[in-house]
């Protein structure tokens, strides 16, 4: 088991099966090793080392392991900018509109299926302690509460976007404006600027 350990410890706590069979780990191994809670299964063909020193953030790190293109978005980015006091109980997370049904056993997830205008603009990638993830930056994040305001609702988009005003050092109006296009909400969202900076 110290080489199954090992091996994950190399690689920032996460192996996928391919992995573990090139590194000659046996499917038996690997069984047993999540049987003692020393590994356990993110999805089929990806697992992770429970003993880890993960931080705050592992669960994002989890969903982007687990596909690609999921970017960390709406009320899971408002919440990891600190432009909310809302703590989602899911990963909210999204992926482009063909992409195959995102299913994830743990962490729960709510996906959003965005088209690529939405869904190529604003992604930022970000190194934690955990591992990589990639998350929307706050632009495009206020941006797509408004967007889904309906669903969502209107509490949440206020607030991050009244938070993200407060700071006059690291809030950028025009890029605010150029994702407020992007996501089809500057008519919205350009009335309540002017409201709260007034």
């Amino acid at each position: 088991m110290e080489k199954i350990i090992k091996i994950f410890e190399k690689n920032n706590g996460y192996l996928r099966m391919k992995e573990l069979r090139e590194a000659g780990i046996q499917t038996r191994i690997i069984a047993k090793a999540v049987g003692e809670k020393i590994i356990e299964k993110v999805k089929p063909g990806l697992y992770k080392l429970v003993d880890y020193p993960w931080d705050e953030h592992s669960s994002f790190v989890d969903v982007c392991n687990s596909n690609k293109n999921a970017v960390i978005s709406l009320l899971s980015a408002a919440s990891y900018y600190e432009l909310t006091t809302f703590n989602p109980s899911e990963i909210y997370v999204a992926v482009p509109k063909n992409t195959d049904k995102f299913v994830l056993k743990y962490p729960p997830i709510r996906v959003y299926y965005f088209a690529n205008s939405y869904y190529s603009h604003g992604i930022e990638t970000i190194q934690t302690k955990s591992g990589t993830i990639k998350i929307y930056n706050k632009e495009k994040t206020i941006g797509d509460l408004f967007r889904y305001i309906n669903k969502l609702g209107e509490d949440v988009a206020v607030e991050s976007l009244k938070e993200y005003l407060k700071n006059r050092k690291k809030r950028n109006i025009s890029k605010l404006l150029e994702y407020a296009d992007i996501c089809d909400v500057k008519k919205k969202m350009e009335p309540m600027i002017k409201a709260i900076l007034s």
